[in-house]
């Protein structure tokens, strides 16, 4: 009988073990945001769906840590594109009209 509780409890275990494998791994990959892995592996990994995502999480790379000012920055070059284009767009509008205007050269 103590062998059969032994056998449970090294079970109950190995099932506790894998069913936290994603936050054991984002905490050995040294993850940013291994607390939140861990909460929703917790929460929402008794589903199948809830815990591949936790482990595909866990396996992402960290992302930069100054991800806000690439944003800005990237932000600021496609507005500065966008203008350039428009600029460009509208200096060659007024060029076709100058050349409407003046007419066939002889």
């Amino acid at each position: 009988m103590a062998s059969h509780s032994i056998f449970e409890m090294v079970v109950l275990l190995i099932a506790v073990m894998l069913y936290f494998l994603p936050a054991v791994l984002a905490d050995r990959r040294k993850r940013h945001d291994l607390l939140i892995i861990a909460l929703f592996n917790a929460v929402v990994g008794w589903t199948v769906l809830g815990w591949f995502l936790a482990l595909f999480w866990a396996l992402q790379p960290n992302p930069p840590k100054d991800i806000g000012d690439n944003v800005q920055k990237k932000k600021k070059i496609i507005g500065m594109q966008l203008f350039s284009r428009r600029l460009d767009a509208r200096a060659q509008a007024r060029q076709s009209r100058n050349s409407e205007r003046e007419g066939p050269s002889r």
